[in-house]
């Protein structure tokens, strides 16, 4: 299992858009745009590898200090198999 955690989504999507455009949108909706793309480009590389498996997102679930943080809302927001 590999879990990978975006750190600076707004500020992505700041560079891209622009600050205005950044400012406009919630931090939340800037985190789930670049994953989504991560995601995304994700699969089509590894699909081109040859390799095959599952991507899943989730909410809830935190790493500090070599443990695993699960808080009560913990939730699946989108699961893909390729």
């Amino acid at each position: 299992m590999i879990l990978l955690k975006i750190g600076n989504a707004s500020e992505l999507v700041a560079a891209k858009l622009g600050q205005f455009l950044e400012r406009l949108t919630p931090d939340q909706i800037d985190q789930s745009a670049v994953e989504e793309q991560v995601i995304k480009k994700m699969i089509e590389s590894l699909s081109e590898e040859g390799l095959e498996g599952e991507i899943t997102s989730l909410n809830g679930l935190e790493i500090r200090e070599n443990e695993i943080i699960i808080s009560e809302s913990l939730k699946v927001k989108s699961h893909l198999t390729f």
